[in-house]
């Protein structure tokens, strides 16, 4: 199917057609209309590298994120197309899997793909990718991360200082022996800001956390439910534990639960992220509130503005919320 068939089922001309597939408010009503009957008719579809080459745009927006397995992402892919299609974008996603060679290759893909924009997760990546951005001038901002003294466009919340008050109100209830199940901090800076967090916290207040009480593992249930019991295994074995990931949390409770750990009596237990599933555990889970549909609603409309020739704020920073449940509770002790 070609153009020319819907300009001469609609029996109008080339120009008009074209005009109204790439601005239908630029063609007359009754043409406009008789357009969109013959296009309907014959089940055309406009060529998408034809339409790029005459508008200079794709109208397609690329996004690299780490996985899809995380449910906080996959909420926030789901607001960033959402957004994106109210303007008629397409989303194209590549996952990384938290390598940073393979998500420079996706960028390049994406970018001879001709995306008219990028969404990344964190500020930290390899040095060439933001090259490559820089060399193809193309817009892009990085989400989950908000640092406002960067270089870089962000939407996001600082995730030390979030980290930082979840660990605060676990001391000023009265822990002092804090452990932590972080996520790998390496090639992920958001999983090192919150370790960073947890320790400044403690350090604050005259107490520490030593290597023998921090483990990283990868976001997974098991993978928290072994660290817990490698945590607990020590005889001088935390009265509460930081997760770096509501994932991470539920793995320690669902294991304290399997060894007879009382949550929160003789453990208190926190996440982060507040995914649906923490409010429905028994007992429901302590957690950080991570907005992360307004991150992915706002990089969309950041890029969008970009796109179009505005100038919006290089860094928007959205607010995190400690959500108090029912898997922290003072040390016994007290």
């Amino acid at each position: 199917m070609r153009l020319v068939d819907v300009a001469l089922r609609a029996d109008v001309s080339t120009a008009t057609v074209s005009r109204f597939l790439n601005d239908p408010g630029k063609v007359r009503a009754p043409l406009a209309e008789r357009v969109r009957t013959a296009i309907a008719d014959l089940g055309y579809v406009p060529h998408g590298a034809a339409r790029a080459l005459a508008s200079q745009r794709s109208h397609t927006i690329g996004a690299v994120i780490p996985t899809l397995e995380n449910a906080i992402f996959a909420r926030g892919i789901d607001a960033l197309q959402h957004r994106l299609a109210e303007d008629d974008y397409t989303l194209l996603l590549a996952t990384s899997q938290y390598d940073y060679e393979r998500e420079l290759i996706d960028v390049q893909k994406l970018i001879e793909r001709g995306i008219d924009g990028l969404m990344l997760i964190g500020e930290a990546h390899d040095p060439r990718l933001y090259d490559l951005l820089e060399a193809n001038e193309l817009p892009y901002v990085n989400a989950w991360v908000f640092k406002a003294e960067s270089r870089h466009p962000c939407v996001g919340f600082r995730n030390r200082q979030a980290a930082y008050r979840i660990a605060s109100y676990l001391l000023d209830i009265g822990h002092r022996r804090i452990g932590m199940i972080g996520g790998i901090s390496r090639h992920n800076d958001r999983a090192a800001d919150r370790i960073s967090g947890v320790r400044q916290a403690l350090a604050d207040r005259g107490a520490s956390l030593p290597d023998r009480y921090l483990i990283e593992r990868p976001y997974d249930v098991g993978e928290g439910r072994q660290a817990l019991r490698l945590l607990l295994d020590r005889s001088d074995a935390p009265t509460a534990v930081v997760c770096g990931n509501d994932v991470l949390a539920f793995g320690a409770l669902f294991e304290a639960l399997s060894m007879g750990v009382a949550v929160p009596g003789q453990l208190s237990i926190v996440g982060f992220d507040d995914l649906d599933l923490a409010r429905q555990l028994a007992p429901p889970l302590t957690t950080m509130q991570v907005p992360s549909a307004e991150m992915g609603r706002r990089a969309a409309e950041y890029l969008l503005d970009r796109i179009g020739g505005g100038q919006p704020p290089g860094a928007t920073e959205l607010e995190v919320n400690l959500i108090l449940r029912e898997t922290t509770a003072p040390p016994r002790s007290r």
